[in-house]
């Protein structure tokens, strides 16, 4: 790589991890070409950028983000995204699918390193999606109920008048 193209690489991963919530730094060492492009498929369906890319490029890309200091050391992938659950589910599923070939390393969540159990803790989480579910059918229920219980009623009157 030129020094150019070294630039632009930092450049873009910079301005991409200042906008993400979530960095995953996974291991990735006997991963084939078709299972990648699953990982990059998963990814892509669920708004998680990847991005293989130079350990050394990496470190600079997140200091220039101010995100703190992280260790690197041999094969990487990164995943990132702009909320916190995404990357961490979509490092998880895949880390759990290929267990001998993937595994999650590390992470910068919200800002902060962290630590395999936590970005494994942040895969567990319930997705903005499932979260608004639960909201509206808990709002819902009482409605619901009420509604279940004219029913009921409704039926006992008929059954009393036959």
């Amino acid at each position: 790589m030129t020094k150019q193209q070294k630039a632009e690489v930092i450049d873009f991963l910079t301005s991409e991890f200042k906008e993400s919530q979530a960095i995953v730094v996974c291991d990735y060492n006997a991963i084939s070409h078709k299972e990648l492009e699953g990982l990059r498929k998963d990814a892509k369906e669920n708004g998680v950028k990847v991005q293989v890319a130079k350990n050394t490029l990496v470190t600079v890309a997140v200091k220039n983000a101010e995100l703190g200091d992280i260790e690197l050391s041999g094969n990487n992938i990164f995943l990132w995204s702009e909320d916190q659950i995404s990357a961490c589910k979509v490092a998880d599923k895949f880390a759990t699918a290929n267990k001998d070939k993937f595994a999650i390393k590390s992470g910068i969540i919200e800002g902060e390193i962290a630590d395999v159990a936590r970005v494994n803790a942040f895969a567990k989480l319930p997705s903005r999606e499932e979260l608004l579910g639960m909201l509206a059918a808990t709002w819902m229920a009482p409605v619901t109920n009420f509604t279940i219980g004219l029913d009921a009623l409704r039926k006992k009157k008929e059954e009393e008048a036959a």
